[in-house]
């Protein structure tokens, strides 16, 4: 196939952290992370009765407009990188800040997030994550610069930071047992629409109206989230929390935004060395806050709850495969527009194969955990999985675009699968006084190994066109990325194997609940 690329794209700036940005908040999507939950539907986890569990659907998809609020505003800015770089009157890749500067929030405030549902309450939290993530839409949209740019997208990051995981928590603490793995299918659905209607959305926005438009576009939806919210949310907290663990909370910050960051940049041209003294500070900062956690009650990321067998495993095994979810929606639209020639519309058409695939998935989820359990299930999944975005890397110009589509929505489908039974097996032996600790941390993991996705990606791709002298990527350097990242993955089949083969089984209904 030839390929008629414009004289003046150049594939090395492509390379550059502003997909990689995206994709990383776009991937909470695909990962089955999708929070909720609803005082509806407060059930009994031990009472082993039927009591009903009426309308959890409906407030699941109450506190879904949050996640396809933030998610819809990461796809459609996609489309506008260039247009804000002219109105900015800056080059193009100097609009990463407003990318990173996004995630290094994340980073920072997603560790505190458990503690400050316990102290003020999960629904006032909430309610004001949803806020914050609308005035700095309204911030971004009035920006006349890009600092400020950069500093209103913090903002919205930390309303993001917040909204992600204390709407988890919600869920967990309100949601039998008995229909949570019902509850995380469900709650995928709506939020998957961003990303679907994203990418052609900001293309009619950027064509015919203002950039800005895609900021504003959150402000009627979060004034009606916000007002939802307050009418259906319960008021969960604890009633004795636990106190704020202020140096915890520094030192975690420092290590985990130096790490993302590191990331982010570890595969830039020339960035190489800011990147190893990014991830260095990262780690320093990283031990030093573990010896602290040893010496505190309380610490922000509590390391304790590894010595849970299941959250263990959901942890180690989740953060294995989310290398392959990290790397995936930065390699595709590469390989669609520089190695197969597709315009930047045709690859997003394409890309959305993935969102449709785990639409899929969310009426067999429970129907397949509740017949083979979440064991033989996930090692099923995690090589069947593996395997399909394997056969990315055999992707050649002689494909038929049917054909490659079709694989897209298997990977889809597999790999959602996988993460809806992660994130639901992660809580199966966690203590509901210890949830708020559990959501932090696991999402904190999350974050950082999608993150590190990206990089291990994007830096396999580096290598191979180095070991290949070429300048433009590709089918060779494209296989040799996914196979890198997918034979990390793979290593998850091995942790798979370390769960109990009856772990989770009253989550899916295949006993009755323990006393």
């Amino acid at each position: 196939m030839q390929l008629h690329l414009p004289a003046s794209l150049d594939p090395r700036q492509l390379l550059r952290p502003r997909r990689r940005g995206i994709a990383s908040v776009n991937a909470e999507v695909r990962d089955g992370i999708v929070p909720a939950g609803s005082d509806i539907a407060q059930t009994q986890d031990n009472d082993g009765g039927e009591q009903p569990t009426r309308n959890y659907r409906t407030v699941a998809l109450i506190i879904a407009t949050a996640m396809f609020m933030e998610n819809l505003d990461a796809t459609v800015l996609a489309t506008a990188l260039p247009t804000m770089a002219r109105d900015f009157g800056v080059r193009a890749p100097e609009m990463s800040i407003a990318l990173t500067s996004y995630l290094l929030a994340l980073a920072v405030f997603i560790p505190a997030s458990g503690t400050m549902a316990d102290r003020f309450g999960a629904r006032a939290v909430f309610r004001a994550a949803i806020g914050l993530f609308v005035a700095g839409s309204l911030a971004c949209g009035l920006a006349p610069t890009l600092p400020l740019m950069a500093l209103a997208r913090f903002a919205q990051g930390v309303g993001g930071a917040m909204m992600m995981p204390v709407g988890r928590l919600v869920l967990l603490k309100s949601v039998a047992k008995r229909d949570m793995v019902s509850a995380m299918s469900w709650l995928i659905m709506p939020a998957l629409i961003g990303p679907i209607v994203g990418p052609p959305l900001g293309g009619f926005i950027v064509t015919y109206l203002d950039w800005r438009w895609i900021f504003w576009l959150n402000l009627p939806i979060g004034v009606v989230g916000i007002w939802l919210v307050g009418r259906f949310i319960a008021d969960i907290r604890e009633e004795a929390p636990h106190p704020f663990d202020p140096a915890g909370f520094l030192m975690s910050g420092i290590a985990l935004g130096c790490l993302l960051m590191g990331f982010e940049m570890a595969s830039r041209s020339g960035e190489g060395r800011l990147a190893a003294i990014l991830v260095a500070v990262g780690a320093a900062f990283g031990a030093l806050y573990l010896r602290h956690a040893k010496h505190i009650a309380h610490p922000i990321l509590d390391v304790s709850l590894m010595r849970v067998p299941t959250f263990r495993l959901s942890v180690i095994g989740g953060s294995l495969t989310r290398i392959t979810q990290g790397a995936q929606p930065f390699l595709l639209p590469l390989m669609m527009q520089l190695a197969f020639g597709l315009s930047a519309a045709q690859s997003g058409a394409m890309t959305v194969a993935g969102a449709i695939g785990s639409f899929g998935m969310k009426g067999v989820a429970r129907r397949i955990l509740r017949r083979f359990g979440f064991r033989a299930s996930l090692v099923v999944m995690g090589l069947l999985g593996t395997g399909a975005y394997a056969t990315c890397g055999l992707f050649r110009a002689d494909w038929p675009l049917t054909a490659v589509f079709a694989v897209l929505v298997v990977s889809g489908f597999l790999m959602s699968f996988q993460f809806t039974a992660y994130n639901t097996i992660a809580y199966d032996e966690i203590d509901k006084t210890r949830m708020s600790a559990a959501t932090s941390f696991y999402s904190t993991f999350q974050q950082l190994m999608l993150s590190l996705g990206i990089c291990a990606g994007a830096t396999a791709l580096h290598a191979s066109m180095l070991w290949s002298d070429r300048s433009r990527p590709g089918f060779a350097d494209f296989s040799a990325a996914f196979w890198t990242v997918t034979a990390i993955s793979l290593c998850a089949v091995f942790v798979n194997l370390r769960f109990d083969r009856e772990a989770g089984a009253e989550l899916t209904g295949r006993s009755r609940p323990r006393t």
